[in-house]
């Protein structure tokens, strides 16, 4: 309530100094009509769309439109330019007072609009931070959007469990790219972080497969992998919903082999079994997780791609493990597809 309150006194006190500046400009069109360009009344309103709540917008256009009214009354001759521009700001003010009426439910201006969005988009680039870990294991995601996008339908959860003694790893593709899934992600992503954080592995896919059930989402599936580590022993259990094979490599052999649990996808089937890989990462061994956009393209069978991932990563790997996941997902994958990656390495 507090916080409505100082946003509602922000935007009287705004309107306020926006619309005490119009008026001394219609003034001073009043005292020197031939210097004071007509435009100049326009300007308050485009500094309240940026700055103003809905609410408020739509009465202080109206009041522009009366201040362009007496603008245009003191105008002395009329020229074409000045009927031309008087007819184009009163067709903007009337846009902006539709506008305004259809975003209502939004509730906030533009810019605040706009800082909300950044902050859901940091909060799911939240839950996927590294926790910390133990100096023999390196753990590197990256995420590329399509198009470039600051949101994106691929997003990777990370967390601690078993009072540090494993990681859990989640990687996970809702249906849809780009902004189009990006509301769904950011809500997934919360719901993921929470229940991978509190129930043991074999049980938050079931738990995740209810969730996506329950919201009944015209697009409502995604497919994921998980995989959840003891840090001590290096023995993990690999799960995936309808997902792309994770893929282990063999420091000993230097070889990359997929792996493949069986498992449908999230928000299709009720009561859904998940298949789980039993393995071991020795010292030097390596896990990739990642989502279909690194290997996926058009008329390309889908273990060419992953073949060739494997290569690339492979080649990468002749430098150094620093960086390795952003180098891949730049060097792999379509630029208009969602792409996540994973990396878990222990050292040697």
């Amino acid at each position: 309530m507090i916080r409505r309150l100082r946003a509602a006194r922000s935007d009287i006190v705004i309107a306020s100094l926006l619309a005490l500046f119009a008026s001394a400009v219609v003034v001073a069109i009043a005292i020197l009509p031939a210097d004071v360009p007509v435009n100049l009344v326009f300007l308050p309103l485009v500094l309240g769309i940026l700055f103003l709540s809905n609410r408020v917008l739509r009465w202080f256009a109206a009041f522009i439109m009366v201040a362009l009214t007496a603008a245009a009354v003191l105008q002395d001759p009329y020229e074409v330019r000045v009927v031309v521009a008087l007819g184009v700001m009163y067709g903007l003010a009337v846009l902006v007072i539709l506008l305004s009426l259809r975003r209502d439910h939004i509730g906030v201006g533009p810019i605040r609009g706009q800082s909300m969005l950044v902050d859901l988009r940091d909060r799911i680039l939240a839950q996927g931070e590294i926790p910390q870990l133990p100096a023999e294991w390196l753990v590197q995601s990256a995420l590329s959007s399509a198009g470039g996008s600051p949101f994106a339908g691929d997003f990777v959860v990370a967390t601690a469990s078993d009072r540090g003694r494993r990681v859990e790893l989640v990687v996970v593709d809702v249906s849809g790219k780009g902004e189009a899934a990006g509301t769904r992600a950011l809500q997934l992503s919360g719901a993921m972080g929470g229940l991978v954080a509190a129930l043991p592995p074999e049980r938050f896919f079931p738990a995740a497969n209810d969730y996506l059930l329950q919201r009944a989402w015209e697009e409502g599936f995604a497919t994921a992998v998980h995989v959840s580590v003891d840090l001590g022993t290096g023995d993990f259990e690999l799960r995936s919903a309808g997902h792309p094979p994770a893929v282990q490599r063999e420091a000993g052999s230097g070889r990359w082999k997929p792996l493949r649990p069986d498992g449908p996808v999230l928000g299709i089937v009720d009561e859904a079994e998940f298949g789980c890989h039993r393995g071991r990462l020795a010292p030097g061994d390596s896990l990739l997780l990642y989502t279909d956009g690194m290997v996926e393209e058009p008329r390309r069978d889908i273990d060419l791609g992953i073949d060739h991932m494997m290569g690339q990563a492979e080649s990468l790997l002749r430098g150094s493990w620093d960086g390795l996941a952003r180098r891949l997902v730049a060097a792999v994958g379509s630029p208009d597809d969602d792409r996540a990656l994973l990396v878990v390495h222990r050292r040697p």
